[in-house]
């Protein structure tokens, strides 16, 4: 041995005396290196999944064309695989440049490239890897299909082995699965953003609800003092009414007999004979009782009210006869048309009507003669007292304005009285000049459909 010749096994670190070992390890090394090389190039491509599809298919392509030192890398994906991943094909030039593929207006791809792509996005390529000299084609399969395929050419000086071809099938492999982990990171940072936009409407929600709760609350309790200052002038009205309706039935009763009994008392105090003061003490006496009775009734009325057992208007004007003193007012009832059944409210007010008409007409008027005119019709039923007395019709009319709108010291109660009866059923109150002379207070108030006519009142009316 030479002891000037380099020793193999301090070169190498291998003891070896076959002269074809050092060539097969160097190229072996070279081999390693370029593995690492590619596996450190894939890994740099795959980290980028969370960059979105784009990004990582482009770095898939770059670490392939930088592994291979190629002219040509196409990237493409078959039509209905991966649908989320974009692009869907991409070709790199010589130096890396990209070309847009379904650009018409772009620079002229070789046929080989072309018909790559075609076959790729048509699906019809197989399972197998193709490794062949100077070009490389590598499926990619998901699912026990092909997804997509890597396809690359290389230069004359760079020839592909057996060490690409398992480098470009990790590469394959690994990309689809980082696409489909792209997608899956895409779609949910999409449900993400979705789920966090969906929150912050929620609590705009909750915060708008919560607005419009407290404005609903405050509407509420508004509400329910609207609803307890409304039940308390309710109450008020019903009082009111209640008052008012208690008023009129004492004013249209009981006052009249009063009234009657005071004037009897202030006749007795002039000059008349005894006989005839006896008469009239006798007759305030009974229009005083009758008061009481009046009064009793009324009483009686406001608590029980009922229509039972009472008699028929005609019949009920016939009575009204003795609250005046013949001798003062001469009384003709006249009742017309085909008598119907009314309700006992409509009789109770037609015959306080007719009682203060009358009264008035003694009282007021010095009347000595009174027609009272009950006339049935079809749609309606007529009431009517004519007087012969010296009242004004005209005057009597504006005193009714007045005591409807301003009757503060009670006044002329009787009038608005009566025309307050009529409009509570739908009737009007007329005051015009008598054919007799004097004052004809008339109120027509409408009869409901279909009421059924009272033929006995028929008769009674009749025969007055």
């Amino acid at each position: 041995m030479n002891p000037a010749a380099p020793d193999l096994s301090q070169l190498t670190g291998l003891r070896s005396g076959k002269p074809t070992f050092y060539p097969q390890y160097r190229g072996a090394a070279e081999r390693l290196e370029r593995v690492v090389h590619a596996l450190e190039l894939i890994s740099r491509a795959l980290v980028r999944t969370v960059e979105g599809p784009e990004t990582l298919i482009c770095a898939v392509a770059e670490a392939a064309r930088a592994h291979l030192s190629a002219r040509w890398v196409v990237f493409a994906l078959t039509d209905g695989m991966l649908p989320d991943a974009g692009p869907r094909r991409l070709v790199l030039g010589p130096d890396a440049t990209p070309f847009l593929v379904d650009n018409v207006e772009g620079p002229p791809l070789p046929e080989e490239v072309v018909r790559c792509l075609d076959d790729i996005r048509s699906g019809t390529v197989e399972r197998d890897p193709i490794v062949d000299g100077h070009h490389a084609f590598v499926p990619i399969v998901l699912g026990g299909g092909v997804a997509g395929a890597i396809a690359a050419w290389t230069p004359e000086h760079r020839t592909l082995d057996a060490t690409d071809r398992a480098v470009l099938s990790i590469l394959a492999s690994q990309t689809a699965v980082a696409l489909q982990n792209s997608a899956l990171y895409q779609r949910g940072q999409l449900l993400l953003e979705r789920a966090e936009e969906a929150y912050r409407e929620a609590n705009r929600a909750a915060a708008d609800l919560q607005s419009r709760n407290a404005e609903l609350e405050a509407t509420l309790r508004e509400l329910e003092r609207t609803q307890r200052q409304l039940g308390a002038a309710h109450r008020h009205q019903a009082l009111d009414e209640e008052r008012h309706r208690i008023a009129r039935e004492l004013h249209d009763s009981v006052t009249q007999a009063v009234l009657s009994a005071g004037m009897q008392i202030e006749v007795c105090r002039s000059d008349i004979p005894d006989s005839e003061r006896s008469e009239r003490l006798d007759l305030a006496k009974e229009l005083t009782r009758r008061a009481v009775e009046q009064l009793r009734s009324a009483i009686y009325a406001l608590n029980h009210p009922s229509d039972a057992d009472r008699s028929s208007l005609p019949e009920m004007l016939e009575q009204l006869r003795v609250a005046h003193t013949p001798g003062e007012l001469d009384i003709v009832i006249r009742v017309g048309g085909t008598p119907v059944e009314l309700s006992g409210d409509v009789e109770h007010a037609l015959l306080r009507i007719a009682g203060e008409a009358l009264f008035n007409a003694v009282v007021h008027a010095n009347a000595t003669r009174a027609v009272l005119r009950l006339t049935y019709g079809p749609e309606s039923v007529l009431l009517s007292v004519a007087d012969d007395g010296d009242g004004d019709p005209a005057r009597i009319r504006v005193m009714l304005r007045l005591a409807a709108g301003s009757d503060l010291d009670g006044r002329h109660r009787g009038l608005a009285n009566m025309q307050a009866r009529a409009h509570e059923f739908g009737g009007r109150l007329e005051v015009r000049r008598a054919r007799i002379g004097g004052v004809r207070v008339a109120v027509r108030i409408p009869v409901p459909k279909n009421a059924p006519q009272d033929t006995d009142a028929a008769r009674t009316g009749e025969q007055s």
